[in-house]
């Protein structure tokens, strides 16, 4: 793939006026000449500290425009950003320093208490201290006009759902093969405006669709998170064109008691990943004459990989829709073989925007591609006779009930189709006559009254096979989750 040129530079020159992000909360304003002006200077006073090709530079903090500037600073230098989660407690964070061992870091006003308990921190820069400063009065240089697409741009570190969390790689050229990706699957250009609000040490922060309508010269608006009240005045003001969350948002948005009379058919494009997207809700939507496109992707895809397109998000629903333009995907079964269409097996990746691999472990990397270089998703799935695509669950997550696969995701969709289910995660547990069964874990809708046991297995009767049914219900106000808002199950009791 060929070497890129310096995005920021590069749009600053092509517009330099256009706005490129605004803070929601603050009413600032940068434009793409300001957003280049201050990664050079940011990239300025990191060379002042001796920060270099190769060098991490961590950032723990909230939404906000300095991370991009700092981002952008990072690719002038051939420095590598490596967001922090600011959800781990402070022994938590101290195992990916370790891990990735940076020269600075970067933090903001709200994480000062938790970067103070860090056992062993690098140099430190408060970005709502002393940053402001010292990027106005850093001199201005010269920097790196080619980013070879094989350089790291920055290390996403894994949510944990499975275990301890890995530094995904992620490179220039996956940063363009997801621009492209997107960008195809949604028409993405200069006249779009989107909303920058889920956490920025997770891909979709990055990706979906921030970077991609900045290397596109559309604008962003930034806000520090999830905000509900604020969002939905997004909406009646018409300031969204591109609007992409995980399930959980778009529940909280259904429950919102303006969001439905607000003038939502301006958003042209409505994209859901991180998390399966129940049937029931995807219907929600289509009630109000919304078109959400489910998608699928992974950290370690970029993200990009499937999203439904509009035209066939009524007439799929359920389905993650076809892999996108620079990604291949294969089924396969357990000796590697592809599968019919229509059979379960294991889903894999590959292309330009798939990671070379996780930062300095070799034994996850090995692990993680097949012998002739398909990435492994861990998913399951199946084709239609269409080419659409549905993942049926997390490889790991199927269990064998009375010698029956069960697959969780069918049988959580089922569940959040009842009225009083807002969402379901199903886990195995052992049981003395089918060797394994369902145990459901379930959030009840606003206002619901739990169903017994016995009205959930006869809901279920008339919808799954008995060896699907779960043999327990238990209700609980919400479920642990990752970042992402994909649930933990290991974590459930």
């Amino acid at each position: 793939m060929i070497d890129l040129p310096d995005i920021s530079a590069k749009r600053a020159a092509l517009a330099p006026d256009r706005v490129a992000m605004e803070e929601v909360g603050t009413g600032r304003v940068l434009t793409y000449a300001d957003l280049d002006r201050r990664a050079v200077q940011a990239a300025s006073l990191m060379a002042d500290r001796k920060i270099g090709p190769g060098d991490r530079v961590a950032i723990l903090c909230r939404n906000r425009t300095a991370f991009f500037e700092l981002l952008f600073a990072c690719g002038k230098l051939g420095a590598i950003l490596v967001p922090l989660n600011w959800r781990m407690p402070p022994a938590e964070l101290d195992q990916l320093l370790t891990d990735c061992t940076p020269k600075l870091l970067f933090y903001g006003a709200e994480d000062e208490a938790v970067v103070g308990r860090i056992m062993y921190p690098p140099p430190t820069i408060a970005l709502d201290g002393d940053y402001e400063g010292l990027v106005e009065k850093a001199r201005p240089r010269s920097f790196r006009t080619l980013w070879p697409a094989s350089d790291i741009w920055y290390l996403l570190y894994t949510s944990g759902t499975t275990g301890r969390p890995k530094g995904v790689i992620h490179n220039y050229g996956m940063v363009l093969a997801n621009y492209v990706n997107i960008g195809s699957a949604i028409d993405l250009g200069s006249q779009d405006t989107t909303l920058n609000f889920l956490p920025l040490f997770h891909t979709a922060g990055i990706n979906l669709h921030t970077l991609p309508t900045l290397m596109a010269g559309g604008r962003v608006l930034v806000m520090t998170g999830f905000n509900a009240d604020l969002l939905v005045g997004q909406f009646e003001q018409r300031r969204i064109d591109t609007f992409f969350a995980v399930p959980t948002i778009f529940q909280e948005l259904l429950d919102h008691p303006r969001f439905a009379a607000a003038p939502l058919g301006h958003v042209r494009h409505w994209g859901c990943g991180g998390a399966p997207l129940p049937d029931a809700l995807a219907e929600r939507y289509r009630e109000l004459g919304l078109r959400v496109c489910n998608g699928m992707g992974m950290t370690e895809t970029g993200p990009t990989a499937f999203l439904t397109a509009p035209a066939d998000a009524w007439d799929h629903i359920g389905s993650v829709g076809k892999p996108q333009l620079l990604c291949s995907a294969r089924i396969v079964d357990s000796e590697g073989k592809d599968v019919a269409d229509e059979m379960v097996g294991e889903l894999l990746f590959a292309g330009p925007g798939i990671s070379p691999g996780y930062w300095r472990n070799e034994e996850a990397t090995k692990a993680a591609f097949t012998p002739d270089g398909w990435l492994r998703s861990g998913d399951l799935a199946r084709r239609d006779a269409q080419g659409f695509y549905y993942v049926t669950g997390r490889q790991k997550e199927m269990f064998i009930s009375g010698g029956e696969n069960v697959y969780p995701a069918e049988v959580e969709n089922v569940l959040c189709s009842h009225p009083a289910v807002a969402e379901a995660a199903i886990v195995a547990r052992p049981d003395p006559k089918w060797g394994e069964a369902g145990r459901a874990f379930l959030v009840l809708r606003e206002g619901a009254a739990a169903p017994t046991d016995e009205l959930m297995h006869e809901f279920c009767r008339g919808r799954l096979a008995p060896y699907k049914i779960p043999r327990s219900f238990e209700y609980v106000a919400d479920f642990p989750r990752t970042a992402a808002g994909k649930i933990q199950k290991h974590l459930l009791d």
